[in-house]
Order: C-alpha cells, then structure tokens, then sequence
C-alpha cells in the first residue's frame, strides 16, 4: 500500500498572467479572512510574507476547531492510493460522497493471482492463511476461465455484444480494435463475478483537508487493520500539504464504537436466503413528496431536461427518495456507491452469489456454472465469519457476493444515477437494477415516462 499526496502547480497562462498561487492552508486562510475584511483578495495578499509563509498562516489556523472546520474545507488536497484492496476501495468511496476522483477498473484490466493482497496484511487469521489463500488462488483460476470461455463466444457469436454491424464489418485496423476493445469488455463484464474482494486496486481522491481528516479518523478508528494502515498513511501525506490540521487526525472512541455496533447488526438484520442467486428481489423504491406538492409537478420539472446534465426542476430537487435490492452483487454496488449524493446503507452479511447466470448460453451451462458453486461457497465463507465475529470476514467474498444495498438522496439525484447507468457503455447488470427502479418511479409517476432520457446500455 503506498499512498502519495500530489500538490498542484499554477499553469504556464496563469503566471504569465500574473494569477498568485497558494499552499493549500494559505489559500484556506486567505479565505478565511473575507469573513474579517472587505477589501478584496489583493490586500490579503499583501499582507503575506513571502519569505515566512508559515507565520502568514498560523493566527488564522488556530481558530481551527470543531466550530470552525469550515476554513479548512477551503484547503484542496490530492492523494493517490495504490495497492488498497477492493473492499477498503469500497468503503472509503461510502465515506466521501463530495470527493473527486477515479478507481481502477475491473472492465479495463485483466487481474492476476500477483494482484492478491498478502492474507498477514489484510488480519486473515494465521490459522487460516493456507486454506484463504488456495480458495483465492481457485477464484483467480476461475475467473481465468470464465473470461476466456465468454471472450471465444463473444468471438464466435459477435451479435451478444450488440455492436453496430458497420463497425463490426469495419475492416480497418482502427475499427478491429475499437471491436476487439468492446470484446474484452464484453467478457471482463461476465467474468468480473469470481473475482476476490482482497485484490489490489489503485484510486486517488480530490477533497478538503477537512474532509481527509474526517476520512482519517474512520480509518483510523476502523477494527481493520488494512483501514488502519490507509489511516496512518494518509495522515502522514497530509502532513505535507496541511500540517496544522492533523490535531483532529486520530483515532476517536465514537468510531471505534460505532464500526463495531455496525458488524454486530449486520448479522440481525433481515435477509433474503442465500440460495437467491441471481439477485431476483423486486428493487425497492420509496417517494416522499413535500407537503401540498402534486405529482404532476414532477412532469413540469423534467420540461427542459434534454440531456442527463440538463436542468432539473426544483419540484424534482426537493422530492427524497430511497431505493434498494435485497440482493446486488459487489460488483455493482462498487459502481452505484460512488455516486457523490445522499447516504448508502449497505450491511456486510452476503446474502448470496450472482455469477451471470442469466447471460450463460445453453452450451456453456456446464462449463460456467460449476464456477459459480465457489462463488456460494466463498460467500458463505464470508458470512460464518462474520458470524463468529472475525474481523477479516470481508476478504472471503468475491464480486458476485450479494448484498442488501440502499441509496437515500433526491430525485433529481436518482433520475441522474438512473439515466447515466442505463445509458451508453453501461455494465449490463447495473444497468437493469435502474431500469427496474425507473419502472416503480413510472409506475407512481406514469406521465414522467418519455421525460426521464432512460438508455438502453448500448456499448461504447
């Protein structure tokens, strides 16, 4: 795990214009300042010594409390992770839902047994390290196989991938590849499912200082000790761009509590049976309209929406909504979860496992569903351990290992989420967990049918 904190440089054009450039903690207290003075950014400048920047900053910084952290969300920090596993990928997404940023992609690359975290670093329990590592090392093998056994059908059956004829006919060497590309995304798509949750993924992140403290502290606090590696390297990274803020960056007794309050109630919560394989459950959509507002106010909302970035109207904006699946595989509840909106619940007790079973043709049945039995067995690995309170319970699941997952936010939020995941270049199977969301939404909103710009995943 390596964890790289990256400042920004002013561009070329902007020094030649002459624009100042600031340390993260100097432009948070420069802003700080407006509340103070009203003379504009250039005698706040003024006043900076460029010799001595630290002392410029430090009569601001120590106002820097729980009742002011708002001056540090104006301290912008990069970072770059390598080498968290998917699941810690995962959680750390769940807990910054207005950061920027990118993950590694498991369309775009083919994953190998090298890419498996060490079972010591993520608390696999000694006694356990030879059987975790020979049930991933089957995973890996299997998914080997699956990719392999889905790109030859693709290759042999090129209307599955519902490519458009004239660029599948395409002779050119520019075409050939585009196709050859949508190929391997058609079978990473399918194969993705046996993958493990302990395999390394690499993902950077753009947020505030105050917002990496936050993130540290629940790292920090977290009962995994991989959590709490990211934990220490964060702080340490951000030591180097907002120093003065690292006070707050530690572990507190109310995460610690809380993390261990929310393993426990995974295991008491309801849950569909395991044997639900394909993720059947009818999604879950609830609607809280505000007080005397009419449902045909909705329609009015979406009367200028022509693209998925377009306006919404406030009627749209001001409407909460909650929607949920007794049973999404891992796979797309990496996906949905980092969407930068509302909150997440998603209890850590598999429920079952999807291995694309609804995508395999008749002559392959016999080759791709005994892959999927280590799939259910990984899961219910997984499960027992949580169960018996071990902490490394996480690490036994692969992708296709089903969840309940639940998205609370406005609707203007979820017809978004809606649109983007069922549009151009859309995962197959997050893109019919929208659309039968989208069909309860028109069920109680019919007239918004045609209005909501829903795609049909077409590839990219």
């Amino acid at each position: 795990m390596k964890v790289t904190q990256v400042s920004i440089r002013p561009t070329e054009a902007a020094n030649e214009a002459g624009r100042p450039a600031l340390t993260p903690e100097l432009l948070a207290a420069s802003g700080a300042r407006y509340s103070r003075n009203n003379d504009g950014l250039e005698a706040i400048l003024s006043k900076i010594d460029p010799e001595n920047l630290d002392k410029s900053v430090d009569g601001i910084f120590k106002m820097i409390d729980y009742g002011h952290q708002s001056i540090a969300d104006m301290a912008p920090v990069a970072m770059f992770m390598d080498g968290v596993s998917m699941w810690l990928a995962y959680l750390v997404w769940a807990q910054v839902p207005t950061a920027g940023g990118q993950e590694s992609s498991t369309r775009y690359l083919r994953l190998t047994k090298d890419d498996l975290l060490p079972p010591d670093e993520i608390g696999i329990p000694e006694a356990l390290h030879t059987d975790w590592t020979a049930l991933m090392h089957e995973a890996m093998d299997a998914y080997e196989l699956s990719y392999s056994l889905w790109e030859d059908h693709a290759r042999a059956n090129p209307e599955v991938m519902r490519i458009p004829g004239d660029l599948l006919n395409d002779p050119s060497e520019k075409a050939q590849k585009q196709v050859a590309r949508m190929r391997r995304n058609y079978a990473f798509d399918r194969a993705r499912y046996l993958l493990p949750v302990a395999l390394r993924t690499n993902m950077m992140l753009v947020m505030s200082a105050r917002a990496w403290v936050q993130l540290s502290q629940w790292l920090l606090s977290h009962y995994l000790p991989e959590a709490q590696a990211l934990g220490a390297k964060v702080v340490e990274e951000l030591g180097l761009s907002a120093p003065r803020l690292l006070r707050h960056a530690t572990e507190k007794a109310s995460f610690i509590a809380g993390h261990r309050d929310e393993m426990r109630r995974a295991t008491k919560l309801p849950h569909p049976e395991a044997h639900e394989r394909q993720g059947t459950a009818d999604p879950i959509l609830d609607v809280m309209l505000p007080s005397g507002m009419r449902s045909g106010e909705l329609t009015s909302a979406l009367r200028h929406h022509d693209n998925r970035y377009a306006y919404l109207g406030d009627a749209l904006r001001r409407t909460a909504v909650r929607f949920a699946w007794h049973g999404m595989a891992f796979a797309e509840i990496r996906d949905l979860n980092r969407h930068r909106t509302g909150s997440k619940f998603c209890p850590a007790y598999g429920t079952g496992f999807y291995g694309a079973e609804d995508q395999i043709p008749d002559n392959l049945r016999s080759q791709l569903l005994p892959l999927n039995e280590l799939g259910a067995r990984a899961t219910r690995l997984g499960a027992e351990q949580l169960l018996d309170g071990k902490i490394s319970y996480p690490y036994f699941y692969l992708l296709g290992t089903q969840f309940f997952f639940e998205h609370t936010t406005t609707a203007d939020k979820f017809l978004y989420e809606a649109e983007l995941r069922t549009g151009t270049g859309a995962h197959y199977r997050y893109a019919k967990h929208l659309h039968d969301a989208l069909e309860l939404w028109y069920t109680r909103f019919p007239e918004t049918r045609g209005l909501v710009l829903e795609g049909s995943a077409e590839p990219e």
